[in-house]
């Protein structure tokens, strides 16, 4: 990291947090005159800035002069050098790899240039989660942590260079494979059963040694809250198997990857435990599993995963698997372009999460935005930011206004509009706190209507409230525009799943099954919940029909992550698209639904 030093620890990585926070204008500064002193001789740069010009010029110029961009502007020269072009056209040190973005959230993966110290500045952030941690969960040294990682199978660009999401890239890094072993890095898993590109089989074996050492788990959790809600539901389907290995002391055949069979025969060799064996099937066997990660891991301080943005639709249900007693810390805001920052209050109510941004990790400014313009499209204000007047630096921001994030890097990327709309919340020293609002190219419209991935959520979680009478939870959803007729109307997929409770806890209405009346009270209250110029139009203007909810089966919500990583998304990146654009993932869920539930009525509307 330009020399700068890498691992900080306990105290020394709080100081260090201290010091970036409180000269954040600094640092930023002196981060863009790092960058434009490299990279101002790159082709993309070279069209903007002045030959033989001083540093302070370049820095007045590429505020001025270098222009606002999304994917579409920077994709033909990452192209270029994905087809063997030299890395001088967007950077000044070689592009070492490709790193593909899940393409989940907004359309198709794209790529992002990455150079080698760009690890270096991953691995800083993740170093600074502990020491933040150690502050509010005390004891952490005194056991395992188990968090469940996935790789995914990595691909070529023609001219040889890997293409591989960022965290496969991270795992099969030396800084990942050579990180220190001290008491705060015990883990379950052994790299082998991380490393495995099968998903399965990787699962089945994190799984069976997170169970093997059940008593040591204080951390447990995965990169995304539902890549671990995936991983409940495998031991669902597989504890009787994970269960007789650790009985018998011998690895399930299933296992045919050669690293994995390796370490678990290994881990299992030293003895078979019946008595554990026991243990999990007693707990596993329950008629419900309503706190099964609590009984599991009895010893577990907090669950670590992703729960803000669209991940927050999983909080219920990791409430649920854990009776609420165990605090959802998410303690990092991070994507392919740039690792952004770190949440300083990880115990915090998910729903209040907000990140400090490291001002040495990129360069950042941000696009300013009202509340209702969260969902306007990229292309549709290009002319109005490309004079660059609108840009608010970092420290400049105010608290409650919304912005899109926009970062410069070392690899390449110049005033790159990351898509992701953010909130202030506060400052800690001179540094802003933001909250995860939405990523803003997710959007349903029929008319003149333009629904965000927040109102959605908003309004769906408005509605599940109806089930919980009934002991049903939902499970997932998404969502999709349905034009195929006139007017068009918004599909709402459901899958919904039935709970069980202590019979002193069953009343009449409670043993009631979900008619069809439930599911179109539910139908109606998101319709209601959505905004006026919504309303306006299935109302009033009759441009958009009732809106329609979808009940699909049980587990189809795994299929369709399924579809999603064998199409190239990685596990520990996969999140739910709320608005579903491709036709195969289309044909998935139709293929899947049960019952259909249509709005009764016309929502309120006032003129």
């Amino acid at each position: 990291m330009d020399g700068k030093k890498l691992e900080y620890k306990g105290e020394e990585a709080l100081k260090e947090i201290q010091r970036l926070t409180t000269e954040a204008n600094k640092v930023q500064e002196d981060l863009l005159k790092a960058i434009l002193t490299r990279n101002r001789t790159t082709e993309y740069l070279r069209k903007y800035m002045t030959e033989g010009a001083s540093m302070d010029d370049d820095v007045l110029v590429f505020k001025q002069k270098v222009p606002v961009i999304t994917y579409k502007d920077i994709c033909p020269y990452i192209q270029r050098i994905a087809n063997g072009e030299d890395s001088s056209l967007i950077s000044g040190h070689p592009i070492v790899e490709m790193l593909c973005s899940s393409g989940t959230s907004g359309g198709e993966p794209k790529l992002m240039p990455t150079i080698a110290e760009d690890l270096d500045r991953r691995t800083f952030v993740y170093n600074m989660i502990m020491p933040i941690m150690n502050q509010y969960v005390t004891g952490l040294d005194a056991g395992k942590a188990m968090f469940l990682y996935f790789v995914k199978a990595e691909m070529s660009t023609p001219c040889g260079l890997p293409a591989r999401t960022v965290l496969t890239s991270y795992y099969k890094s030396k800084h990942f494979k050579g990180r220190s072993r001290d008491r705060y890095n015990d883990q379950t898993s052994p790299d082998e059963a991380i490393l495995c590109d099968d998903s399965n089989q990787s699962m089945y074996c994190q799984l069976l040694a997170g169970l093997i050492n059940r008593q040591q788990v204080l951390r447990l959790g995965a990169v995304f809250a539902s890549a671990l809600l995936r991983a409940i539901s495998f031991l669902e389907r597989n504890w009787v198997s994970l269960s007789n290995d650790i009985r018998k002391g011998k690895l399930s055949p299933m296992i045919t990857d050669s690293g994995c069979r390796l370490a678990m025969s290994s881990m299992l060799q030293s003895a078979a435990d019946p008595r554990l064996a026991d243990e999990i099937e007693n707990i596993c066997s329950r008629r419900s599993w309503k706190g099964i990660v609590c009984d599991l891991w009895p010893r577990a301080k907090y669950i670590e995963a992703v729960v803000t943005g669209s991940m927050s639709q999983y909080i219920p249900a990791l409430e649920y698997y854990s009776m609420g007693k165990l605090p959802l810390v998410c303690t990092m805001y991070a994507s392919s372009e740039c690792y952004f920052g770190v949440n300083l209050k990880p115990l915090c109510d998910p729903t209040h999460v907000s990140f400090t941004l490291l001002p040495n990790m990129g360069y950042y400014e941000f696009i300013p935005l009202s509340k209702n313009e969260t969902y306007r499209n990229e292309e549709a204000d290009e002319d109005e930011i490309s004079s660059n007047k609108l840009l608010v630096e970092l420290v400049h921001v105010k608290i409650g206004c919304y912005y899109e994030l926009v970062v410069t890097t070392f690899s390449g990327l110049n005033r790159y509009r990351i898509g992701d709309v953010l909130q202030v919340t506060g400052f800690h020293n001179r540094t802003p706190q933001f909250r995860f609002i939405c990523r803003r190219n997710v959007i349903l419209s029929i008319d003149n209507d333009k629904t965000n991935e927040e109102d959605l959520h908003k309004s769906v979680m408005a509605a599940k409230k109806l089930l919980e009478p009934y002991n049903a939870l939902l499970v997932e959803y998404t969502s999709y525009a349905d034009t195929s007729s006139v007017p068009g109307h918004y599909v709402i997929y459901w899958e919904i799943k039935h709970y069980t409770v202590p019979a002193v806890c069953i009343d009449k209405q409670a043993t009631s099954p979900l008619g069809p009346k439930v599911l179109e009270d539910c139908c109606i209250a998101i319709e209601e919940d959505l905004d006026y110029i919504y309303r306006r139009c299935r109302t009033n203007d009759k441009s958009i029909g009732p809106l329609e909810i979808r009940v699909v089966k049980a587990g189809t919500f795994e299929l369709l992550m399924d579809l999603f990583i064998k199409e190239g998304a990685s596990i520990n990146q996969y999140k739910t698209p709320r608005c579903i654009k491709s036709d195969a993932a289309l044909k998935l869920l139709k293929s899947n639904v049960k019952a259909c539930f249509f709005s009764p009525r016309n929502p309120t509307w006032f003129p």
